[in-house]
């Protein structure tokens, strides 16, 4: 019998107790990643004091607001099994569509603007979910693909220009600018949409289905779960989130152009990971990705203050990833090793 085999029960019941240590810092890892955040703000304030000033707190939560959007989607479609890849050509071109409109009806309410971006971002994720659910495309290989079509779409209708804020009407630009309640615009966005996925992913059907889909596909199937329009939704769910977030970043920074927001996807994916989702899909709390994107936001803003060079702050972010996939991966096996053994006992 091989040696790895435990026989005695309470030599067993010893190694589930210490294994279930792991359980536990699995299931509140966002504690963790909540006193990290704390413990970085502080040694960061002690280096800059303006950091932690009412000012910089809000720029950090207005950077934060778009890339915390797209990662809630991301999430989505991480939970599926799969991957978008797409999301900052789509960002792109929904931006790019908006600010043409924009620019030749000035008079066009703001809130249309946004219908029209993200019903482009829709349009753009529907496609994906078709290459995926429909024709069985691997996720990563047809998002690339239409990565690689709707930036040069973008090119295209943009004929390689800019457009500018002096282009562009005050009411299309105070979308990201102006403020209600006292409160930031696009953190005013992004509360809404959380609170509403918050009720989609936790207390409904659909929610359900999702994690079922990506927790165990054959399972679901058997259950009766239509895979691929679960899939359909969640990639079209992202692409809306990404046309939004395109409207929201052009007027933003009022300029459209046509690399906006390249690679971005990987930022956002980073932020995902960071926040506990599980890349093999079927694992993954709001919780979490919210303050991933909060900790990347605070990388993002502190590192320039701390006078970090441009050079080692992408280094930076990317070791500390790392570790962060790392950790998650140890922790998930031992609590994986931990339930097996709970069904010897």
């Amino acid at each position: 019998m091989p040696e790895n085999v435990i026989e005695n029960p309470t030599q067993l019941q010893s190694q589930v107790e210490k294994t279930s240590k792991l359980s536990n810092i699995y299931k509140f890892r966002e504690l963790g990643l909540l006193g990290f955040i704390i413990i970085l703000s502080l040694a960061v304030q002690l280096r800059n004091p303006s950091f932690l000033s009412g000012e910089n707190i809000n720029d950090m939560m207005t950077n934060t607001a778009i890339l915390s959007i797209l990662a809630l989607g991301m999430m989505l479609v991480l939970i599926t099994r799969g991957i978008d890849l797409s999301i900052g050509s789509t960002i792109a071109i929904s931006g790019m569509v908006a600010a043409q409109v924009v620019s030749t009806y000035q008079d066009l309410n703001p809130v249309l603007i946004i219908l029209l971006g993200t019903l482009i971002g829709m349009f753009c994720g529907a496609i994906n979910g078709v290459l995926i659910a429909k024709i069985g495309l691997l996720p990563i290989i047809a998002t690339l693909a239409m990565m690689n079509i709707f930036r040069g779409i973008t090119f295209k209708i943009s004929g390689g220009e800019w457009i500018s804020s002096y282009q562009m009407p005050k009411s299309f630009v105070s979308i990201a600018t102006g403020t209600t309640l006292g409160i930031n615009n696009l953190i005013v966005i992004a509360v809404i949409i959380y609170l509403l996925f918050f009720y989609l992913i936790n207390h409904t059907r659909t929610g359900r289905q999702i994690y079922a889909v990506g927790s165990n596909p054959d399972s679901a199937k058997i259950s009766g779960i239509k895979e691929d329009r679960i899939l359909m939704l969640v990639y079209t769910i992202m692409g809306g989130f990404a046309g939004l977030s395109g409207v929201l970043w052009v007027s933003k920074f009022a300029s459209a152009q046509g690399d906006t927001a390249s690679g971005y996807e990987l930022t956002v994916i980073a932020a995902c990971i960071l926040g506990g989702v599980s890349i093999a899909g079927g694992s993954g709390k709001i919780s979490g990705i919210i303050l991933g994107s909060i900790l990347l936001g605070i990388l993002n803003n502190a590192l320039p203050l701390l006078n970090v060079s441009p050079f080692w702050q992408t280094g930076i972010q990317g070791l500390i990833i790392l570790v962060a996939v790392i950790i998650n991966t140890l922790v998930k096996r031992g609590v994986d090793r931990n339930n097996l053994m709970r069904r010897k006992i």
